[in-house]
């Protein structure tokens, strides 16, 4: 089953060209998908990840990339 991330172009708190790279290598099979989540009065105070139905917010992007690691959905062999 694969992971479904989502993160908001428009977040004060994040960078998408360095939160995207960093969910990428840290998930390679996650769907990765960009832009607003409608969310946008936690997204104007706090860096945010939406992660398998999940809202993970966080002070800064590692933070939040930290926070989202026990949502991570392990790929059965």
């Amino acid at each position: 089953m694969a992971n479904d991330i989502r993160v908001c172009d428009k977040c004060k708190h994040m960078t998408m060209k360095s939160i995207v790279p960093k969910l990428q290598k840290l998930v390679p099979d996650a769907e990765i998908r960009v832009g607003c989540k409608s969310y946008c009065g936690p997204c104007a105070r706090y860096a945010f990840i939406f992660i398998n139905g999940r809202y993970i917010k966080a002070v800064t992007e590692d933070e939040a990339i930290q926070k989202v690691l026990p949502y991570i959905k392990k790929k059965l062999k």
